[in-house]
């Protein structure tokens, strides 16, 4: 580990500790520089997301976390702000308000750290640990175990109540045979009523509305399809987020039929062609009639015979 400005008043480790416990890599830079400066702050960077996968602890919990091994520090906490110049000055000021102008300060980073983007005036050193530990690990792993205690019952419930609702966005595809003048149509396991194909958008492997839709229809129906046209959106009638803060996004796609032979996959365990005109609404999910109706209205009424 690199040495430590050992003339310097304040010490500042600027980190997020993103863990749920303080790790030994953790431990060796704060005992390090504690040891080192009569005055240790810790600011602790802070995501404007809450309760993600990379930054599942707030601030209160970090700070407690903190406070409890080393009790003498001082923690403050810096927003995210995406801009490595208005965070730099915002770190600066930060800092200048807590310190008497005569202090010297030196800011601490461990491997990765804010210190490659910092463009403030306050001098910088790397430390690295003697033993590399990886918090997304620790992380994973925790993530992984149940505990039968009220704490983790209770810090469960911490979590899913700070989090913002959201929307999970879908994509729903109207496959249209434009030759035959038939629109495909789908029916899940264990159901009567049919839909339309369609599923969660995938970050992992959409990199658009689109892209999704593409591959959706694919992996359900086996065909070859080109994106024909958007038609339109709405929150989808989900049961499963009927009562949930969180809702279905959905955004529905005309697809045009370019060949193959449909096959029910996925989760899918049921396709057929349906003549465009002899369509019935009551054939349709509950949660896909807005849907249909919405496609009625792209094609000029030529689905629904409505008054």
């Amino acid at each position: 580990m690199k040495t430590v400005e050992q003339k310097t008043e304040v010490g500042v480790v600027v980190a997020r500790f993103q863990s749920p416990f303080l790790h030994e890599g953790h431990l060796e830079i704060l005992n390090v520089v504690t040891s080192a400066h009569p005055r240790v702050f810790v600011i602790l960077g802070l995501s404007p997301l809450k309760c993600t996968l990379k930054n599942p602890y707030d601030f209160a919990t970090r700070r407690f976390m903190l406070e409890e091994k080393f009790p003498g520090i001082e923690v403050f906490y810096i927003d995210d702000v995406g801009d490595d110049e208005l965070w730099s000055k915002n770190l600066d000021r930060l800092v200048s308000k807590q310190v008497a102008p005569s202090h010297k300060v030196v800011l601490y980073g461990s491997r990765d750290s804010f210190i490659k983007g910092y463009k403030g005036h306050y001098p910088t050193i790397e430390l690295v640990p003697t033993k590399f530990i990886s918090a997304s690990e620790i992380r994973k792993e925790a993530g992984i175990k149940v505990k039968h205690t009220l704490d983790f019952r209770l810090g469960i419930n911490h979590a899913v109540q700070n989090q913002f609702p959201s929307c999970k966005p879908t994509v729903d595809m109207a496959i249209v045979n434009f030759d035959t003048k038939e629109l495909l149509l789908a029916r899940k396991p264990n159901r009567t009523l049919l839909q339309f194909p369609g599923g969660f958008l995938d970050p992992k492997k959409d990199k658009s509305a689109e892209g999704a839709a593409m591959r959706e229809s694919k992996e359900e129906t086996g065909l070859d399809v080109t994106v024909e046209s958007y038609v339109g959106s709405m929150l989808s009638g989900d049961w499963r987020y009927r009562d949930e803060e969180d809702k279905i996004m959905t955004f529905l796609y005309v697809m045009r039929y370019e060949g193959g032979i449909p096959k029910a996959a996925d989760d899918i365990a049921f396709v057929t062609w349906k003549k465009i005109e002899e369509i019935k609404e009551e054939e349709i999910t509950v949660g896909h009639r807005p849907l249909l109706h919405m496609l009625n209205d792209k094609f000029h009424n030529a689905i629904l015979r409505l008054p």
